[in-house]
């Protein structure tokens, strides 16, 4: 992927991961529009970032993601990369009978980025190059149990973008996968302060870095992901599993090293 000249859609841009993605992207000469639910956290973007634009997108709405991808095509006609950064994390009792918050969490996670592909694609295919970004995670390889419905859809999208990949590769369009390790950001309401998270600063520093010096890269994994990333080939991955979710359900100070770089 050329990090300059493009334009780009980035959903979930409105904070976190999305939003300073955005803003590296931006500052290096792409034309930027973040897309989110809430016009507030937008509008808190696009002040603070002359220059970026920006779109309302629910990605649980199929009649949302078929307007704006027309809206786009038409605002837009140099649209070349999608980045697919929306998500929501929310932990499930499983022996509680309510399906809502897994409900919400495929349709967002999974339908939403699918949905959004299918409608962008068309004219994805008539430019001269173009990139499909997806954003997994490193609990795709090794789930966090407090989470099973954001764990499956991770894996799911992880999944889909190798199929992607492989049905795209006699076109233009590159497919990547981007899987953050946990990242200080307010996904699940938990603090960015929590000195189990990775810096979103630093996180983003990272993958920057990895985007530049490989432009051919089909995965873009930072440093403290790749103990998750390689639990299954290491042979040790049910072992990995509950020392990594036992350490989780431990304050701080206890929690396992390799689940600090998760």
């Amino acid at each position: 992927m050329n990090l300059t000249g493009n334009t780009i859609l980035i959903t979930g841009g409105g904070s976190g991961i999305g939003r300073a993605l955005a803003e590296q992207l931006h500052r290096r000469g792409n034309q930027v529009i973040v897309a989110s639910r809430r016009q507030s956290a937008l509008d808190d973007v696009t002040a603070a970032n002359p220059g970026i634009h920006s779109i309302v997108l629910d990605v649980e709405s199929p009649a949302s993601i078929a307007s704006v991808a027309a809206q786009l095509a038409r605002d837009f006609p140099k649209l070349n990369v999608l980045l697919n950064n929306a998500g929501i994390m929310r932990p499930e009792d499983i022996q509680n009978a309510s399906t809502a918050d897994a409900e919400a969490t495929v349709a967002t996670n999974l339908l939403g980025p699918i949905r959004l592909i299918a409608a962008l694609l068309p004219h994805l295919l008539k430019q001269p190059s173009a990139t499909i970004l997806n954003v997994t995670s490193g609990l795709a390889f090794v789930p966090l149990a407090l989470t099973p419905t954001y764990c499956a859809t991770k894996a799911a999208i992880h999944s889909y973008t190798q199929s992607l990949r492989f049905q795209l590769k006699d076109t233009a369009i590159q497919v990547i996968e981007i899987v953050p390790p946990w990242v200080a950001t307010e996904l699940m309401g938990s603090k960015p302060t929590d000195p189990r998270a990775m810096p979103l600063e630093a996180y983003i520093a990272e993958v920057m870095q990895l985007l530049t010096a490989n432009l051919n890269a089909e995965e873009i994994c930072v440093e403290r992901v790749l103990p998750l990333r390689r639990a299954a080939a290491s042979g040790n991955e049910a072992a990995f599993f509950k020392t990594f979710n036992d350490a989780l359900s431990q304050p701080p100070t206890r929690v396992y090293r390799h689940s600090a770089k998760a």
